[in-house]
């Protein structure tokens, strides 16, 4: 990596530069919407389970019609839902769903939290979720947000039975019931106060009762509010605004039309003091609940009044005044929110614009990165520059800005050789089962990390100094998307990549496969474990010159070696430990997102038969059953719309649809007779799940044979026990003999969306159920046509192989091997 120079560079020269993108700068409406919503003393904290299980047309009207502070906190990050825009699962899926999240606040003006839960998969009840969970611990992170934030009124978003609609949902009521009195009591979680907060009671908790999904918990004698007001200083009404915000959570494709018309939303007391006419009744939400405020709400009126939207900048002496009385009120947490919200209010109206920004996507441990400064002074504001902090650099100015003037500087900053290399603060330490571990209890709530690096700038505004903290990003031009920022990531020198994270090992007990070694600098010798057999690599040494930052090796290494450091290499020049792997997720509606595993793989014994090497396989909403099959020897190729023709098919011995498929690919259902004509030459089709029976309002056509499949129909248990129905069937007996040690040690659940009707061609296998209910069959069904079969399969096969289990496979084998008829 190019090394910069230490020194610093100043130029101070007046150009055109523009920025496409200006983060969090106000237009004069946003300023005169924020200046009325200093004059809002209230908040609200709501709580769910799940990202998308926010109302999104109450949180806007909340934020930004009633001005209140409000925040989400879902429990979960969504990790373990279902995925429509790719393949990613897991803590992967959490990530994204994290940033969805945070975008959609961006569009509603609320903040966002979570806990430490980790969203496990479907739950049916809250007795099997607070199983997974760790009940106490869940409960201190939502007591722990509730001390933190205060909240005048709590709202959550399910009740704490089944209306609630599965488990996780109604859990979330209980925890959340709970916490409200446990937040108050002084002897509960007292770990909490050293760390600054308070027992606190808030006014009510109630639920927002409503009617989607089949169901209706509204009720006329509830408080009922109407939240359809249009905003002129927006140009939206809060229904086009909850839209908007819905429609960022594309991974669960939530896109929603945008409503105008009367909308009104329900809420059901729950505990507090009883609320009959709005959800702050009996609850102070002016300056009056703080102490000598009289001068400050006096003052903040006259601002608002002779706000000027032409130039907001003669509002800044005023603001400035305004600021100072706030900063001399008692110590509280309305004395901290409000001052940050007048801060970014004075830099908006005072025409400021500083970033710092570098050109480098990333910046490697021991090595350094350039910083740019850039500042520009908008308006006619009295303003000097007179500090530049970050690690490593302090720097005094007395720059005075005339307008519209810019001013560039560069530095090379050293990033310490053990800086923490970018990793999501929840995934640092191990997971315990469905609980993420975060020793810091100042992180817990916290959405995301701060970033790697932020700088301080200090300015002088009409005679008073701020300080205002820009984090640093990478910042670069996409000729299609224009300018961009991204959050600056922190990598290690170097990083180690297996092909596969989980390995089955068929006959012999060694394992091959390729790793990837990749460096960040230049010139870097690595030390390979001596076990470890590699293609091409000298005495153990991988070594790298110039610009040739990766090494792909094929390795073979006997299961007896294997150990937990297999993979691990030794920089040789300073005998550090290289053993991380990369993970980087990129969509344009979220930033790219970069988090590190250990390069460790796991090994799984698979006694497995096949039958019919070639498999065809269309992609739907994204999984990774592809790469596992090809694991255990299938030739695997990926087919699209135009390789949907008879001649093509004809050389698969089963074709395979993933996840979803026929729910994103409407060509599916057009094409069906040419699926159809496949199969009844002899082919086998092997259909995974369908979320719902149809795509863009049209029946979806699977098959020779009509069928059905219910959302309600899941097995969520994934130790359920399994029974053969038709326990001489084919696919329960070639070429692979399936038993019920076949169906241990399966992830998450056992099946999801099955069939509820269908022809009478179809045949079922396999009897489960979860505890408390019936059995269903429609887990596997599989009816003949012509030479061919087609299957329905709603079993998590694309949960189960990524993760190696045994037992999937040999039952996937013998669907792919069903028998020419």
């Amino acid at each position: 990596m190019k090394k910069y120079s230490l020194n610093l560079i100043l130029i101070l020269v007046i150009t055109n530069i523009s920025l496409a993108q200006q983060p969090n700068f106000y237009t004069s409406s946003e300023i005169y919407l924020q200046l009325k919503k200093l004059k809002v003393l209230g908040s609200v904290l709501y709580i769910a389970a799940h990202p998308d299980d926010e109302n999104n047309t109450l949180l806007p009207y909340l934020a930004k019609e009633k001005l209140y502070r409000t925040a989400y906190l879902s429990l979960t990050r969504g990790d373990g839902g279902q995925n429509l825009i790719g393949s990613e699962q897991g803590v992967e899926l959490g990530l994204i769903r994290t940033q969805e999240l945070l975008a959609a606040r961006k569009i509603d003006g609320a903040e966002q939290y979570f806990t430490r839960a980790y969203e496990f998969g479907y739950s049916k009840t809250s007795e099997e979720t607070l199983n997974f969970w760790d009940k106490e611990k869940v409960m201190s992170d939502v007591v722990w947000m509730i001390r933190k934030l205060q909240p005048d009124v709590i709202i959550t978003r399910f009740p704490p039975d089944s209306r609630a609609g599965h488990g996780h949902h109604s859990a979330s009521a209980i925890i959340a019931n709970e916490a409200f009195f446990l937040a108050a009591d002084s002897t509960k979680f007292t770990e909490h106060f050293k760390y600054g907060v308070k027992p606190y009671q808030a006014k009510r908790i109630l639920w927002n009762t409503f009617n989607f999904g089949g169901s209706n918990t509204t009720s006329e004698n509830q408080l009922k509010i109407d939240v359809s007001g249009f905003n002129s200083l927006i140009g939206k009404s809060y229904g086009e605004i909850g839209a908007e915000a819905r429609t960022m959570h594309k991974s669960q494709g939530e896109g929603r039309p945008r409503r105008r018309g009367p909308l009104f939303e329900y809420f059901s007391h729950t505990s507090g003091v009883k609320a009959s006419k709005d959800l702050f009744d009996d609850v102070d939400f002016s300056w009056n609940r703080i102490n000598n405020s009289q001068e400050i709400e006096k003052l903040l009126s006259e601002i608002i009044s002779n706000f000027n939207f032409e130039k907001p900048e003669k509002s800044v002496s005023k603001l400035i005044e305004l600021y100072k009385k706030i900063e001399a009120i008692e110590p509280c947490i309305w004395k901290n929110q409000k001052l940050q919200e007048l801060k970014n209010i004075i830099e908006s109206c005072a025409g400021l614009f500083a970033e710092a920004s570098t050109n480098q996507e990333y910046a490697v441990q021991g090595d350094s990165v350039k910083i740019n400064f850039f500042i520009n002074n908008r308006k006619e504001v009295n303003t000097i520059l007179k500090r530049i902090q970050i690690e490593h650099f302090d720097s005094s100015f007395q720059n005075v800005f005339k307008l519209n003037q810019n001013l560039n500087l560069s530095k090379s900053l050293p990033i310490n050789v053990n800086k923490e290399h970018t990793q999501p603060y929840w995934l640092k330490e191990k997971q315990e089962q469905s609980m993420f571990v975060v020793s810091n209890q100042q992180l817990i709530g916290e959405a995301e990390n701060e970033t790697a690096y932020q700088v301080k700038f200090t300015f002088n505004i009409d005679g008073y100094d701020f300080d205002f903290i820009k984090p640093v990003q990478y910042k670069y031009v996409d000729p299609v998307r224009g300018e961009l920022y991204q959050p600056l990531q922190i990598f290690p020198v170097a990083t180690v990549e297996i092909d596969d994270e989980n390995k089955m090992i068929l006959a012999k007990n060694e394992i091959n496969g390729v790793v990837k070694y990749s460096t960040y600098k230049k010139e870097l010798t690595l030390i390979t474990n001596e076990y470890l057999k590699l293609s091409n690599a000298n005495n153990n040494k991988v070594v790298f010159l110039n610009d040739n930052n990766f090494q792909e090796l094929s390795f073979k290494i006997s299961t007896e070696s294997l150990s937990e450091n297999s993979f691990n290499v030794i920089e040789e020049a300073t005998k550090k430990t290289i053993d991380k792997t990369l993970h980087q997720i990129k969509y344009d509606h979220i930033p790219t997102l970069t988090y590190f595993t250990n390069a460790t793989i796991k090994t799984h014994k698979l006694n497995i038969k096949i039958v019919g090497k070639k498999i065809g396989y269309i992609i739907g909403a994204g999984d990774k059953v592809p790469e596992s099959l090809k694991q255990i020897g299938y030739d695997v190729e990926i087919i699209t719309d135009k390789d949907l023709t008879a001649n093509k098919l004809k050389q698969y011995q089963a074709i395979i649809t993933g996840i979803r498929a026929y729910n994103v690919n409407e060509w599916l259902t057009t094409k069906n007779e040419i699926l159809n004509e496949y199969i009844f030459n002899g082919g086998n089709l092997i259909v995974q799940y369908l979320k719902s029976n149809s795509i863009i309002g049209k029946k979806i056509q699977s098959g020779p044979f009509p069928f059905s499949i219910s959302a309600q129909l899941r097995v969520t248990e994934e130790n359920a026990v399994v029974n053969f129905a038709l326990p001489n069937h084919v696919v329960l007996n070639s070429p692979n003999k399936i038993t019920n040690s076949d169906f241990e040690n399966w992830v998450q659940e056992r099946s999801t969306y099955q069939i509820e009707k269908s022809d009478s061609n179809f045949e079922f296998p396999l009897l489960m159920n979860d505890k408390n209910e019936k059995q269903s069959n429609g887990s596997l069904a599989i009816a003949k046509y012509g030479k061919g079969n087609i299957a329905y399969l709603s079993l998590a096969m694309f949960r189960q192989l990524p993760t190696g289990n045994a037992g999937a496979y040999r039952l996937m084998a013998n669907i792919i091997a069903l028998p020419k008829n």
